[in-house]
């Protein structure tokens, strides 16, 4: 074998293969990332989520002021 199908056969049964690979997890892991970002979004927004959360807040820190008195 010469030194160019040599390394055809190198890049084509590991290069490529292992390469590949870390590519397509790379992207997959993204697609997760940006699902569970619209989802949070999509959640906190539309079920009123935020406002919920804020009112917790508010009545814990009214709590604590009418303890003070």
């Amino acid at each position: 074998m010469d030194v160019k199908a040599t390394w055809e056969y190198v890049k084509a049964r590991y290069l490529n293969r292992y390469l590949g690979e870390k590519g397509q997890g790379i992207v997959e892991y993204a697609l997760i990332l940006a699902f569970v970002v619209v989802i949070a979004v999509a959640i906190t927004n539309a079920g009123g989520l935020k406002d919920k959360v804020s009112e917790v807040f508010t009545n814990i820190t009214q709590s604590f002021d009418n303890m003070k008195k």
